[in-house]
């Protein structure tokens, strides 16, 4: 799993859809989510650090969460299926844990509130995510290309062994 967090919310350039753009540490790779126009606002008035004059939805849900002293430890975008991303609200009850079937919007919106992790799957990065980079993931593909290049059969057995030693 990789940690991201949001970096922006745009509109999609033909259909005006909102998309969240979460990205990576790194900022090498970004992954676009398409979500509705109320979540977007609810997502964008937390990054705004906007007040509604009553809770919303997201907020609701945070304030069930506290009453209740249950723990939102982190969410985890877990899957994508049919063009369509999945998640879940990771949750903490004293020692009990259970993972809440969400959609990745409502999980972006409650989890920036909150404050928690977000985390997505890495293979749901690899089907869905581009690079922000290009030249930083030439430059990596070129340095590991010239590594492996220089690498003997001798040198590569030592290195087997120091790791298995290491283990």
């Amino acid at each position: 799993m990789i940690e991201m967090k949001v970096a922006a919310i745009a509109l999609d350039a033909v259909t005006r859809s909102p998309i969240v753009l979460l990205k990576d540490a790194s900022e090498r790779r970004a992954l676009p989510i398409y979500v509705g126009q109320e979540q977007a606002k609810s997502i964008i008035g937390v990054l705004e650090q906007q007040h509604a004059p009553r809770p919303l939805t997201h907020d609701l849900m945070v304030n069930v969460f506290s009453a209740w002293n249950l723990k939102l430890d982190k969410v985890i975008i877990n899957s994508l299926q049919d063009n369509t991303f999945y998640a879940l609200l990771c949750m903490k009850l004293g020692k009990k844990e259970k993972n809440i079937d969400c959609r990745p919007s409502d999980a972006i919106a409650i989890a920036v509130r909150i404050g928690c992790p977000i985390w997505v799957m890495e293979e749901v990065l690899l089907d869905a995510s581009i690079p922000v980079d290009r030249e930083a993931d030439e430059e990596e593909r070129e340095a590991f290309r010239d590594f492996v290049a220089n690498l003997s059969p001798e040198e590569l057995i030592r290195r087997a062994r120091k790791t298995s030693e290491e283990s």
